[in-house]
């Protein structure tokens, strides 16, 4: 049997963490690596957090799961501690982000349905997102490497250029039912909305009747410095997709709304076998509420900032480097056109100890832990500045 016993769908690396400390990884022989990929942006707390590891401990000796066919007491708390924080009036809770994303088109449908308007399906996307690997969500990005080979793909979705808002408002017709956008575009290459299309694409659904969608599951969740990323951009959505750091590393997803936008959705529209767990639950509510706590959010702005600035000389000092792009930790470096980000990415893995992921547009995404410290930083710049030279040197 030439099959591997794990489907062979990723090309895995060399890299095999066994066990996790704050914001480092440790390898099956030992060798110390600085996660500065916090698993594509999930592990905001860094790894074995005591609070989370005694959330986790505590919940599974008491309840894991019983099924969304009984009242959930953990997730109503949960629930109403989002709403009170949030735009939101109702939760869905998933396990993915991919899940919270197909519950955010599933609701913006079933919204126009529910006002006797059926036909208004199509969900206008942008160029170079990504929003997961579901039939549904791969039908929302033009990219042939997430669409080759699975069509026929999921009708309704029309893909216009990302930050055009004149090409969005171009694509609104009688059959349309809304946007789907990321705040801040990550696979694709850590590119934030700008002020104008963000603020254009509210406008056009306040004025046509459509619902904003936006997907935060990388952006969001403190990431950026807000609670969500679109805090900064004086607006809120519709419906929102909510993933990764909302788990902290636990499998955890949400979908969120107002009262209007989820007006369609009722009993037995939508469901989930483990959406809402109590252990997940238990996880959610730790997170939040070192999140919320007083000065986290402070220090991801600061920290970001400082981190910010020392990638930005890195520039000078290396002539691989063309510009530092994204908000707060959600950051991205890219590079010029003569050098390969992915190549450079295993580069800082294998040579100097450096986790990185790299993105669309040839960009290395730097996705720390929020509770890095200034030393986290100087190390990451100090890696990262070695890496440079030696990967310039072979090249040359």
């Amino acid at each position: 049997m030439s099959i591997t016993p794990l489907m062979p769908v990723y090309p895995r690396c060399d890299v095999r963490p066994v066990r996790g400390e704050g914001c480092y990884l440790i390898g099956e022989r030992g060798e110390r690596y600085l996660d500065f990929a916090s698993g594509i942006a999930v592990n905001l707390l860094g790894h074995g957090h005591p609070k989370l590891v005694k959330a986790i401990a505590d919940q599974a000796a008491t309840l894991m799961h019983t099924s969304n066919l009984y009242g959930m007491p953990l997730g109503e708390k949960f629930a109403q501690r989002l709403v009170d924080t949030t735009f939101a009036d109702t939760v869905f809770f998933t396990n993915s982000g991919a899940e919270a994303v197909e519950c955010a088109i599933k609701t913006a449908r079933r919204y126009h349905y529910a006002n006797g308007q059926a036909h208004r399906h199509k969900i206008i996307s942008f160029d170079n997102a990504f929003h997961g690997r579901t039939l549904g969500t791969i039908s929302a990005t033009s990219q042939p490497k997430m669409r080759d080979g699975f069509e026929p793909l999921l009708p309704g979705f029309t893909v216009v250029p990302f930050n055009d808002l004149e090409a969005a408002t171009a694509a609104v017709d009688d059959n349309t039912a809304g946007f789907l956008v990321e705040t801040v575009q990550g696979e694709g290459g850590v590119t934030p909305a700008t002020q104008e299309f963000l603020s254009g694409l509210r406008k056009l659904c306040d004025d046509h009747g459509l619902l904003l969608i936006l997907d935060e599951v990388q952006c969001g969740y403190a990431r950026t410095g807000t609670f969500f990323a679109h805090e900064q951009y004086g607006l809120t959505p519709d419906i929102m997709a909510v993933a990764k750091g909302i788990g902290a590393g636990f499998p955890l997803g949400a979908c969120l709304a107002t009262e209007e936008a989820a007006k369609g959705m009722v009993f037995g529209t939508h469901g989930s076998t483990y959406g809402g767990n109590p252990l997940a639950m238990a996880v959610g509510l730790t997170v939040l509420d070192e999140v919320l706590g007083e000065g986290f959010l402070d220090h991801v702005k600061s920290i970001g900032a400082r981190l910010r600035s020392a990638l930005e000389q890195l520039i000078p000092n290396h002539d691989m480097f063309e510009d530092v792009r994204g908000l707060g930790l959600m950051l991205g470096v890219k590079m010029k056109s003569d050098y390969d980000a992915r190549a450079f990415v295993a580069h800082l893995r294998d040579n100097h100890g450096l986790l990185t992921v790299s993105a669309g547009q040839n960009v290395v995404r730097i996705l720390p832990p929020l509770v890095i410290e200034e030393s986290h930083v100087a190390e990451c710049v100090e890696r990262l500045s070695a890496g440079a030279r030696s990967f310039a040197e072979a090249a040359a």
